[in-house]
C-alpha cells in the first residue's frame, strides 16, 4: 500500500491536471495522460500514476465520444482496434520488466522531430492512404503496446492517420475509439495486476468530476474550430507532448 498524504496544494494540483487534461482530452481526442503527468507527477507518488492516468483517459474519452458519432466508420477503425488489444498485454508485461525512462526520452524525440517538421511547413509528407489494413493492424499493436506500457497510446496511430491524410474528423473518428479501447484494456490489465490499490481510487473519485467537466468543455470549443486551427492545436500539443516526456526523463 502506497502512502498519501493529501495537503491543500497537493489536492489542487491533482484536480488543476485532472481539468486541464481532461479539457484537452475533449478538444483533441487525446493527451489525459501526457498533460495530466506534468501535474500528478509532481503531487503523487509514481507508482500511482500510470493507473490514474489510465482511469481518467477511459472518462475523458467517454465524455467526448458522443461528438464522433457521425464520423465513426468501423470499418475504418477495426485493424487498429484488433492491434490495439493485441498489443496492450505486451506493454503491460514489459512494465513490470522495463523502466520507461529510454523509452519515454525516444518517444518525446520522435514528437518533437515531427511536430517541429510539420509546424515549419512540411505537411505535404503524405504516405499513400489505400495502404494495406494491416499496416493500420501493425500501427495499432505499437499504440496498445505503449498505450499499456506508458499510457501514451495516442500519438502513434494519430501521426499515422495524419501522414495518410483526410479530414480531421474522420482521423479523430479513428483514433479516438481506439484510443479509448486501448486505455480501458490497459485500466483493467492494472487492476488485475493490483497497481489500483485502495489510494488510486481515492484519487480517481477525486479527480472525476474535474476531468469530465473539463472534457465536456473541450469538446463543446472542438466544434466550433476550423480544420486548419485543430491540425496546428494538435501539432503543438505533440511538441509540449515530446518535450514534457524527455522534461520527466531528465528530472528523474
Amino acid at each position: 500500500m502506497i502512502s498519501i498524504a493529501p495537503d491543500l496544494l497537493s489536492v489542487s494540483v491533482v484536480v488543476a491536471g485532472a481539468f486541464v487534461a481532461g479539457f484537452v482530452t475533449g478538444f483533441s481526442g487525446f493527451g489525459t495522460g501526457l498533460v495530466a503527468s506534468g501535474f500528478w507527477f509532481h503531487a503523487l507518488p509514481a507508482p500511482v500514476v500510470p493507473p490514474l492516468i489510465a482511469l481518467a483517459s477511459v472518462a475523458a474519452q467517454l465524455m467526448s465520444l458522443g461528438s464522433l458519432r457521425k464520423s465513426f466508420n468501423w470499418e475504418r477503425v477495426t485493424p487498429f482496434l484488433i492491434g490495439g488489444a493485441a498489443g496492450v498485454p505486451l506493454g503491460v508485461l514489459a512494465l513490470a520488466y522495463a523502466s520507461p525512462s529510454t523509452l519515454r526520452f525516444s518517444i518525446g524525440i520522435f514528437l518533437i522531430a515531427y511536430s517541429t517538421l510539420q509546424l515549419l511547413g512540411f505537411s505535404k509528407i503524405r504516405i499513400s492512404p489505400t495502404v494495406n489494413k494491416q499496416h493500420d493492424g501493425l500501427v495499432g499493436i505499437g499504440g496498445g503496446f505503449l498505450g499499456g506500457f506508458a499510457g501514451l497510446s495516442g500519438p502513434l496511430p494519430l501521426i499515422w492517420l495524419q501522414l495518410k491524410g483526410g479530414a480531421s474528423e474522420m482521423q479523430r473518428a479513428t483514433y479516438q475509439p481506439f484510443n479509448l479501447l486501448v486505455l480501458t484494456a490497459a485500466s483493467i490489465a492494472m487492476i488485475i495486476a493490483g497497481q489500483v490499490t485502495r489510494d488510486v481510487w481515492l484519487i480517481v473519485a477525486l479527480c472525476l468530476p474535474a476531468t469530465m467537466l473539463g472534457s465536456f468543455i473541450g469538446s463543446r470549443i472542438y466544434k466550433g474550430v476550423s480544420e486548419r486551427l485543430f491540425r496546428s492545436v494538435v501539432l503543438i500539443l505533440l511538441l509540449a507532448s515530446g518535450s514534457v516526456l524527455i522534461g520527466q526523463t531528465i528530472v528523474g
